[in-house]
């Protein structure tokens, strides 16, 4: 078994375990004007939690590549996620802010400079990973960020550990293609989706919000050619994407997972955090199908450190 795939599996007691870490010092409080800062697979998972504090009204949060942090902007609070603590980016901008502005560091390595840079650290080292491609430690620092805004994290834990065991909505073999959509803090999944695609199995994924798909990217829908939609979809676009003869793949959509032969209804819908767990599946098998390692894709090493 690759390193990624038991790390896969292995989510829901990561989620228990980072859930237990909701009332750490230096999460963001009710009020703050927050902004959540990552690179790659961490600031989709900042997108995803900066639409999730809004919408609870804990208070104004935005998210950004920590490359693109608008210095001008002041804020109450900056939160960066970083699984190595050694990403170049993060550590320019928590230099550079240097105190100014209270900084929380959410890393799986408090020994990295990132953590003694912040003002606040929090370590969710049981997530860490050995595969250069990301899945526990993203979805374990949502996991914890969504505990800490109220919700009850058991039944999405529920889901994931139903999610590492059911069939696969995609076959390699019938999909050349993969759209993922999202509306909300979906949307932030939907890239991550389709970033793992693109990670772990050079593949050709793209992602976008599910209203905006309708205004030029559902050119790309056809045979053989997936849509995958996380959480709630607009009204009348699954028959749109199934009027191209691309396959639909959705929780909701007629009762369970369909698409490509694949079948698994009579059941609630997943919580997307859950449905991504199977989109990560997905692309390792994506990988494993051309004789590619998901562990050690190609271009990338597990923290990007510039000169």
């Amino acid at each position: 078994m690759t390193h990624v795939k038991a790390e896969i599996a292995s989510q829901p007691d990561c989620w228990q375990l980072a859930a237990k870490l909701a009332d750490s010092a230096g999460l963001p409080a009710r009020g703050e004007r927050v902004a959540v800062v990552g690179c790659g697979t961490s600031w989709f998972m900042g997108m995803a939690y900066a639409s999730l504090r809004e919408q609870a009204s804990e208070g104004e949060t935005d998210a950004f590549q920590a490359s693109e942090f608008p210095h001008g902007r002041r804020y109450d609070r900056v939160v960066a996620i970083t699984r190595s603590g050694t990403t170049t980016e993060i550590i320019e901008l928590l230099d550079a802010l240097d105190g100014r502005t209270p900084t929380t560091v959410l890393t799986a390595d408090a020994g990295q400079p990132a953590a003694a840079l912040a003002t606040d650290t929090v370590v969710l080292d049981f997530a860490d990973e050995q595969s250069v491609v990301q899945t526990r430690f993203a979805t374990s620092t949502l996991a914890l960020l969504r505990a800490h805004l109220g919700e009850d994290i058991e039944p999405v834990i529920a889901d994931a550990e139903v999610a590492v065991r059911l069939p696969l909505p995609v076959h390699p073999a019938l999909a050349e293609q993969i759209t993922f959509l999202g509306r909300g803090w979906t949307i932030g999944l939907a890239h991550e989706a389709a970033l793992k695609c693109r990670e772990a199995a050079a593949y050709w994924a793209e992602a976008y919000p599910a209203m905006d798909y309708r205004h030029g990217p559902i050119a790309l829908a056809g045979p053989r050619r997936v849509v995958w939609a996380f959480g709630e979809i607009p009204a009348g676009l699954a028959d749109d994407v199934e009027a191209t003869g691309a396959a639909f793949v959705h929780s909701r959509h007629h009762g369970g997972y369909a698409a490509l032969g694949s079948w698994c209804g009579g059941r609630a819908p997943l919580d997307p955090m859950a449905d991504l767990v199977l989109a990560q599946r997905v692309a390792v098998l994506l990988a494993t199908s051309q004789g590619l390692d998901p562990d050690h894709p190609r271009n990338l090493t597990r923290s990007v450190v510039l000169a």
